[in-house]
């Protein structure tokens, strides 16, 4: 008995450009990020809401990256930060991550780091900005 796993639902025809359908079609290609679905998603966005410090955060970024192969890089931005919108999220580009939850992502990293603002101190600290303060 082989079960298979839930795969994520298709967009809407013309309302995403995540290459869903090339992906599915490509023989040996990694599918792991299609793994995520809404509901997933879901709980996914609301984990990252409740960092717990800058550790869990890193944690998560892994854990990320080994079940869905979604890269996600937090650092302070290159200008000075002064609001958490100067913490610079990037996520490297994957065939398959929908639009809607690329701009998910980091909107749940940065209210995390709004709700627990020593996380974001934390990360500052880590990159040298804050020594001589």
């Amino acid at each position: 008995m082989t079960t298979s796993v839930p795969l994520r639902s298709p967009c809407p025809p013309g309302a995403c450009i995540c290459g869903r359908d090339p992906l599915l079609e490509t023989p040996g290609s990694d599918l792991r990020i299609l793994r995520l679905t809404r509901e997933e998603e879901k709980v996914l966005l609301a984990r990252l809401e409740k960092l717990k410090d800058l550790a869990d955060l890193a944690h998560l970024q892994k854990r990320m990256f080994e079940q869905l192969g979604i890269r996600v890089d937090v650092a302070p931005g290159f200008n000075e930060v002064r609001t958490m919108r100067g913490i610079a999220i990037q996520i490297d580009e994957l065939p398959g991550l929908c639009r809607k939850t690329r701009a998910a992502i980091p909107a749940a990293i940065r209210r995390g780091l709004e709700n627990r603002p020593d996380i974001a101190f934390e990360l500052l600290n880590a990159h040298d900005l804050l020594r001589d303060t």
